[in-house]
């Protein structure tokens, strides 16, 4: 491997691990903070892709903008739906098992699966990349790396900023991190504990639907691919620790790394590298990488 080769591989872990963690951190904001098991979760991160690909031609109609203009409008619209999702069942969660949690959740995959399935079919689309990013760039004589590429990152790193600074830096961040640690203390403080969890939720579907809409122009948009997607958040989350953002930023940029160098050097073996990369880790800090807060 030579040295142009090694840097867009690093390029890619990097880029992927960060695509990883934006799709994770909502995953965390929902498993960890609420304590609910959403299977549907990678549901959203296919809702995010088909909404790119379904709302360009409208936006542009409607209102004359591109991607962009989509994104803005994508992520105004995953904000309403999993406001509603969390007010119409996820806040009936709670307080139950975690085998109704997942029981429930599962069900919304199959609704998702089949709305998808009637509103825009079963065929692979594709979502043009903006032309203001369509560019590369070079890195040696031969090789060069696509500008889209870049702006993945760049928009995974802000929100990976933002979410640091509203959870560490503002009074939201403190009633989220006390309501996951005792919600009836937060009730009797006056809180309004409900709302809290919804707007969190409706946060972590947002997070994840955006990340489909980033994500649609790279690696096109399909049926079933919120599934492959979901077991490789629950992964990060697990490394990471239960309700860690930090945690879901390191784990997620390891298994990046981890998975992008070994379809390169040890493709046979890919596929499991990053359980395998889990079970030493688990082994060595059976609560994750980090704690939660």
């Amino acid at each position: 491997m030579d040295l142009a080769t090694f840097l867009i591989q690093c390029l890619n872990s990097l880029q992927y691990g960060l695509l990883l963690f934006l799709v994770a951190s909502g995953l965390t904001l929902i498993f960890g903070i609420m304590g609910v098991i959403n299977l549907a979760h990678g549901s959203f991160y296919m809702i995010g892709a088909y909404m790119a690909f379904a709302l360009s031609p409208v936006v542009a109609s409607s209102f004359g903008g591109g991607f962009f203009a989509v994104l803005a409008v994508g992520t105004v619209l995953a904000v309403l739906l999993g406001y509603g999702l969390e007010w119409a069942f996820y806040s009936y969660l709670y307080e139950r098992e975690h085998l109704q949690q997942v029981l429930m959740t599962y069900g919304l995959i199959l609704v998702f699966e089949e709305l998808r399935s009637l509103l825009v079919g079963d065929d692979v689309h594709g979502v043009a990349v903006p032309a203001l990013l369509a560019g590369s760039l070079p890195l040696g004589e031969l090789m060069t790396y696509p500008v889209y590429r870049l702006f993945i990152s760049a928009v995974c790193i802000v929100l990976a900023l933002g979410m640091f600074f509203v959870f560490t830096r503002t009074r939201l961040g403190m009633m989220i991190r006390a309501g996951s640690s005792n919600r009836e203390m937060v009730q009797s403080l006056g809180i309004d504990i409900k709302f809290l969890y919804r707007v969190v939720f409706a946060a972590g579907v947002a997070i994840a639907a955006l990340a489909g809409m980033v994500a649609a122009p790279v690696s096109s948009v399909y049926p079933g691919m919120g599934s492959s997607v979901l077991i490789i958040c629950f992964v990060v989350v697990v490394i990471g620790g239960i309700g860690s953002i930090r945690g879901a930023l390191v784990a997620a940029l390891l298994i990046g790394f981890v998975d992008t160098f070994g379809k390169v050097l040890m493709p046979q073996a890919a596929g499991v590298l990053v359980y395998v990369l889990m079970a030493l880790i688990l082994l060595w800090k059976p609560d994750g990488l980090f704690k939660a807060g």
